[in-house]
């Protein structure tokens, strides 16, 4: 497994209250303007942080995309126990997402992007499977110190987060989450 990415043994604390709490799904969710009957997709959905919420505003479909099967089995047992049916699971790296084209309208990549190797190559995919005029929104580290989460030196810093995705023609706003994480939403 590579340095970068999230051991899946460590799964259970990404569902915890304190998490919930700190990120807030459900205002990210309305920052987003997600709404009923939108057609959405979780890039590194993990175990389902944003997906259930997504899967239970929207009522319809919900690409939970990730590249590690463990995590895509523990979000499939959380929907069992929800009872969500609308969650179709994707095993897929980001730099070639297994996603039709244009057929989402939000996307959202939560703690992701630091990870990847080709970040143009992720953005090119996410601008690919995402409807014209539809929108995206990026959680991470932001390029501090803390306790948890990623080295340093993996971590993208907010304002170079925006540059990117500036350059790469979205339309970004910054949302302060807390002093350690950062999301910017951005318009196709």
């Amino acid at each position: 497994m590579s340095e970068k990415r999230f051991n899946p043994e460590k799964a259970q604390k990404l569902l915890s209250e304190e998490r919930k709490e700190r990120m807030n799904p459900e205002r990210l969710m309305d920052q987003l303007d997600l709404v009923e009957g939108e057609v959405t997709a979780d890039l590194g959905a993990g175990n389902g942080f944003f997906t259930i919420p997504f899967a239970k505003r929207t009522n319809t479909t919900v690409y939970a995309v990730d590249i590690e099967p463990k995590m895509l089995e523990m979000l499939k047992h959380q929907a069992d126990q929800e009872q969500l049916d609308n969650i179709h699971y994707v095993i897929s790296n980001l730099e070639n997402i297994d996603v039709a084209d244009q057929s989402v309208t939000k996307v959202m990549v939560s703690f992701v992007m630091h990870e990847v190797d080709d970040v143009k190559q992720v953005l090119d995919e996410i601008k690919r499977i995402t409807r014209p005029g539809g929108g995206v929104m990026f959680i991470e580290w932001e390029a501090v110190e803390t306790e948890s989460g990623p080295s340093l030196d993996h971590r993208i810093s907010s304002g170079t987060l925006m540059e990117i995705l500036s350059e790469n023609g979205f339309i970004t706003e910054y949302i302060s989450i807390s002093p350690e994480n950062y999301a910017v939403k951005g318009t196709l």
